[in-house]
């Protein structure tokens, strides 16, 4: 296989990885929240939003968290997808008090919301999108690190096209996606450079919903969708399936690394002085990101009730697909610098505008 510099055109800030973020998949339907969020498309977040949010933490806002730690509470918060998905487990735990942690958590369908919230100081740890958390370390200059991936790759191809079956297949298709200047264009393009792939268009849509109609409208439609969209937009239309994941497709160049959504980030200053309190998150994270793999109808359960796919059936097929982890150590840094070398090529932007340093990564 033929091995190209990869190499494009630097587009917006792009702050976004792909699991699909909110959806409300009931009788068929995806309907998606003010966003189509984190692990979704994102749009971009700005300096000037983050420094405006960060300006807006009161003196009211401060005692509340000093209040919140001095009662051991640890604050996470997550996106509205799929890495709270592998998440509502330790919540319904903490709900029913059989968690041995004391959480407060809060769920968002915008991560540049988290990102602004970790950097104020309002939450401890946040469970956002792997590009997100190198723009947070360069933007607070180091003052977070990532403790585990929580996420790999969701992005599918979907299509009824007889003729698509591989990568390769998709020399002289016309691409119907989402996520133009975002993490996904730059994994496709990547994808596509690697595997020697001519001749194809990328047909930008800006929300998932736009290409789930393009399949209904004709089901030949080549499509590269995250979960849980992919599994929605097959479920509406019989005549087109799954043919193929990109993580399988990155998994095939074995260069080290994987693609990701989602990545857990601590705040270090909490870390250094709760380190206890973060070794029993991440314990208790693995158990529940474990729980959602080997109990899917269990999981999805509590996926429709905390209202992130509106319906447990929906939720059980899509649950299997969305590559729930919770990987630590050696592989997590790896796994991690890989896919952000990637991206940091594609475009510096779209990791804070240079690749985190080791200390970036928790041991």
């Amino acid at each position: 296989m033929k091995k190209r510099t990869f190499c494009l055109m630097a587009a917006a800030v792009a702050l976004f990885a792909f699991a699909a973020g909110c959806t409300d998949a009931g009788q068929g339907t995806v309907q998606e929240t003010s966003q189509e969020t984190a692990e979704g498309t994102t749009e971009e977040t700005t300096e000037e939003t983050t420094e405006e949010t960060t300006e807006e933490t009161t003196e009211e806002t401060t005692e509340e968290n000093t209040e919140s730690q001095a009662e051991g509470q640890i604050r996470v918060g997550s996106l509205k997808g799929p890495t709270t998905m592998g998440l509502v487990n330790l919540m319904k735990d903490s709900e029913n008090g059989d968690a041995l942690g004391n959480y407060s958590f809060t769920m968002e369908t915008d991560a540049s919301v988290l990102m602004a919230s970790m950097i104020s100081g309002d939450i401890d740890i946040a469970l956002v999108p792997a590009n997100m958390a190198s723009i947070m370390y360069n933007k607070t200059e180091g003052q977070v690190s990532v403790i585990d991936i929580n996420t790999l790759g969701v992005l599918e191809c979907v299509t009824g096209n007889p003729d698509v079956a591989s990568i390769e297949d998709l020399a002289g298709q016309t691409i119907v996606t989402t996520g133009q200047g975002t993490t996904p264009e730059y994994v496709l393009e990547y994808l596509l450079s690697e595997y020697d792939v001519e001749g194809y268009t990328l047909d930008f849509k800006s929300e998932a919903t736009e290409v789930a109609a393009a399949l209904q409208a004709d089901s030949n439609t080549v499509a590269v969708l995250p979960q849980p969209f992919a599994t929605v937009a097959c479920a509406q239309n019989e005549g087109v399936a799954s043919v193929f994941t990109l993580t399988d497709v990155w998994d095939g160049l074995d260069n080290g690394s994987k693609l990701l959504t989602g990545v857990t980030v601590v705040r270090n200053d909490y870390l250094n002085n709760n380190t206890e309190a973060v070794e029993l998150f991440l314990s208790e994270h693995k158990a529940s990101a474990e729980a959602a793999v080997s109990d899917v109808e269990g999981t999805s359960e509590l996926i429709a009730e905390y209202g992130i796919i509106e319906k447990a059936p929906v939720a059980a097929k899509a649950l299997p697909k969305c590559n729930i982890v919770c990987i630590t150590g050696d592989d997590m840094k790896a796994y991690l610098s890989g896919y952000l070398q990637v991206l940091y090529e594609a475009d510096p932007t779209s990791v804070g505008g240079a690749l985190p340093e080791d200390s970036f990564y928790a041991e």
